[in-house]
């Protein structure tokens, strides 16, 4: 039982994302997060005016499962399973942060200047998160899918399509972390 409550290797995850990716291809889906907004969309009647929302959306249900499922999933691992002392950050991510503002999570998972309830209080960081938010949103439509569904579900069919979103979301993270971050903040 004990094993439930650790960190599991990679390969143990990622041999169980294969097997997931196995049956999803057997079964002829296609695993994706951001597919489920469109299904929500349609379900509030958004179909009516906009042609794109217009589709079966009970065709997707057990995607929208997946969402459930992963919601509650990390509900119960943050405050059941969650044990930040196994987590082993970095002492140059430490020291970075601290040139940018940031303090180290110390005995958390993620820092409270970035994650914690005080960035209700700035309106610098509630802009970030609004056109972050609307950045990701633009650019999972425009990429036709998020990253878990392009390097997932798309990388593991053989799409070129899918390879060109995963090095595009790359190289973005990549500009973001080391030359716009240090602006922002």
């Amino acid at each position: 039982m004990n094993i439930i409550f650790q960190t599991w290797p990679w390969y143990v995850s990622g041999f169980l994302i294969g097997m997931i990716m196995l049956c999803l291809i057997y079964f002829g889906k296609a695993f994706g997060m951001s597919s489920n907004l469109r299904s929500l969309c349609s379900m509030a009647g958004a179909g009516k005016y906009v042609s794109f929302f217009n589709f079966d959306w009970k065709s997707q249900r057990w995607n929208l499962v997946v969402v459930l499922g992963a919601m509650l999933g990390g509900f119960i691992a943050v405050h059941f399973m969650s044990d930040p002392s196994n987590v082993d950050i970095n002492p140059k991510t430490i020291a970075q942060l601290a040139q940018l503002g940031i303090d180290a999570p110390n005995g958390k998972l993620m820092p409270d200047a970035l994650f914690g309830t005080q960035i209700w209080q700035s309106p610098k960081s509630i802009l970030i998160l609004l056109i972050g938010g609307i950045l990701i949103g633009f650019g999972t439509r425009y990429a036709g899918g998020c990253t878990s569904g392009h390097a997932i579900s798309g990388l593991s069919n053989l799409q070129l399509p899918s390879l060109k979103a995963v090095i595009g979301f790359f190289i973005g993270g990549l500009i973001m972390a080391h030359f716009l971050l240090p602006l922002i903040f």
